[in-house]
């Protein structure tokens, strides 16, 4: 029974963030092809160059949503009623507090993003405008990962589904609007994109108030912004803060490094990568439910049940991961073909398909060790292990191969540096996790 019991909730839980995850590529999918039916590519280029600079500042912050993910699910395990209401409440007022930073800081980010971007001066314009108008939805967005981060510790990846769901049709209907019914263009996307983003967040509240209100009790400032939960709150999420900069610069230098094999490479690193972010969307549905699980267990001091929740979390996530690499082994070039029709570039695609085809299995342990680490709070471990991957395997296995091996050096790298991450997170677990 214990067994059916575990597998209903890892599916319970993974599905809708399965569903969640997979709404992100296709809202970015219709702003292009929003700006792509304009009579100018600069357009495309703005919403590229903007968009980029806000994948990069959101995703810096992710932390909000994971660590209170973990801190949250413990509290639930240990049924800390009132530890459950202070996380909410912290996490919240720590997110509005970065956001309000993030807006008073706008101008010298746009600036420092905008030496660090190449561009046309024409595109740069018009990704400068959409940068002011869609900075003004930090409080949303950032208010939103943590009340993302606090629903789903509380087991409940149904309301985070609802609000992906919502947030992401809204930004379409609103693309809509702006663009074919008032004739705006980079800055219509923009404003939609704020529209929806404080949609979803007055939503996230509804829900909070409509079905957790015995949660919200009230509390003096004091016991909020006690000093030592606040220690531990920020201590964890620095850690899942550098473990997740050391993660983008990675990725970074994989584009830059593909940027300079030329243009044709570039394009056909970029087309395969997409074949490893949809591994990912569904990778992380099981990592989400992990987070959750795994908190919970250890929260309740259940270690017989952390061990069983970790060996089913690892069943489905080698079976989607063995899924994934069969499905790209026999179906990758049809894959291609939906996103190019050009001939050469899948050629010269093809030529790098096993990476691609093993990536899913090089990679799958690190996504569902990630919930894990999470869902227990090991953020030091996290961090040292995504510290000795990037560092210590993937920069020297790149250098020491491209000579000899150019594009294939950056697949190499890469696959040995998710590889290696999950093995790290093995070894480390007997002290981090188990413990």
């Amino acid at each position: 029974m214990l067994v059916i019991s575990l597998n209903r909730q890892i599916l319970r839980l993974s599905i809708p963030n399965i569903v969640s995850n997979i709404t992100v590529p296709l809202l970015g999918l219709v702003d292009l092809a929003m700006m792509g039916h304009l009579d100018d590519p600069i357009y495309i280029g703005a919403i590229a160059l903007g968009s980029a600079i806000f994948n990069m500042i959101y995703l810096s912050f992710g932390f909000l949503r994971m660590g209170t993910t973990g801190f949250t699910a413990q509290a639930l395990g240990a049924r800390l009623k009132s530890e459950i209401t202070l996380i909410l409440y912290r996490s919240v007022i720590v997110a509005l507090v970065l956001a309000l930073i993030l807006i008073a800081l706008q101008y010298p980010i746009q600036w420092a993003a905008f030496k660090l971007l190449d561009g046309s001066q024409e595109v740069k314009v018009l990704a400068r405008e959409y940068f002011y108008i869609r900075i003004l939805a930090a409080p949303a967005t950032l208010g939103l990962y943590a009340l993302h981060g606090w629903f789903l510790g509380m087991q409940n990846a149904k309301i985070p589904m609802v609000l992906a769901i919502l947030i992401n049709s809204l930004n379409i209907i609103f693309n809509f609007i702006f663009i074919i019914g008032l004739n705006m263009t980079s800055d219509g996307v923009a404003f939609a994109s704020v529209i929806a983003q404080y949609s979803g967040l007055l939503v996230a509240v509804v829900f909070v108030f409509s079905k957790y209100k015995s949660f919200l009790i009230t509390f003096k400032a004091a016991v909020i912004f006690q000093a030592r939960s606040l220690e531990k709150f920020f201590r964890v999420n620095s850690d899942i803060f550098i473990r997740t900069i050391l993660l983008i610069l990675t990725l970074t230098f994989f584009t830059s490094r593909s940027a300079r094999l030329g243009n044709e490479i570039l394009a056909v690193n970029t087309l395969l990568f997409q074949m490893f972010f949809i591994f990912s969307y569904f990778a992380d549905g099981f990592a989400f439910a992990g987070e959750a699980l795994t908190g919970k267990a250890k929260g309740g001091s259940n270690k017989m049940l952390l061990h069983q929740t970790i060996k089913y979390l690892f069943y489905w996530g080698w079976g989607a991961s063995i899924l994934f690499s069969l499905v790209y082994a026999f179906t990758l070039k049809p894959l291609l073909w939906i996103m190019t029709d050009n001939e050469n570039l899948i050629q010269l695609a093809m030529q790098y398909r096993w990476w691609i085809i093993i990536m899913p299995v090089a990679s799958g342990a690190a996504f569902i060790w990630d919930g894990i680490y999470v869902g227990v709070t090991a953020s030091k471990a996290m961090r040292n292990t995504m510290i000795v991957s990037a560092l210590l395997i993937f920069l020297p296995s790149y250098f020491l191969s491209v000579g000899h091996f150019g594009n294939h050096s950056l697949w190499l790298a890469l696959n040995l540096f998710m590889l290696s991450r999950g093995i790290f997170m093995w070894l480390m677990a007997k002290y981090s996790v188990y413990r």
